[in-house]
């Protein structure tokens, strides 16, 4: 679940800043859905096939996707406290929207791993 959906009414964060804020929510709820869900396929079939190295690594992957959204979520929360003062300098909220667009490209990253995580676990079947 986004930790920010809408930030409040009061806070001045540019709209572009808080659209990157909503994509990265967004597509990080979608890989945590989607991680979670093969995370459970392996690990039915880890029960069955316990020394398969193949479902090991692919378990590892998916946890290692769901402990990424976790930690995505903390950096955007501190991104959205430092910049959410009135009085904030405008190079900081240029640096804040630097770092969200520099986290955008390793989520979807991440997304594309779970992606073909989970096409190698519908080929298995």
């Amino acid at each position: 679940m986004p930790i920010y959906n809408k930030i409040k009414a009061n806070m001045a964060i540019p709209s572009e800043v808080q659209a990157l804020i909503d994509r990265l929510n967004q597509e990080l709820a979608q890989i945590e859905r989607e991680a979670s869900e093969a995370s459970n396929i392996v690990r039915s079939l880890l029960l069955r096939f316990s020394d398969n190295v193949t479902l090991i690594g692919l378990f590892a992957t998916l946890s290692n996707a769901l402990l990424f959204v976790e930690n995505s979520r903390r950096r955007i929360q501190t991104t959205v406290e430092s910049i959410s003062p009135e009085n904030v300098r405008s190079q900081v909220i240029q640096e804040a929207g630097e770092d969200l667009a520099e986290l955008l490209g390793r989520v979807l990253e991440t997304k594309m791993l779970v992606n073909t995580v989970i096409t190698r676990l519908d080929n298995l079947r």
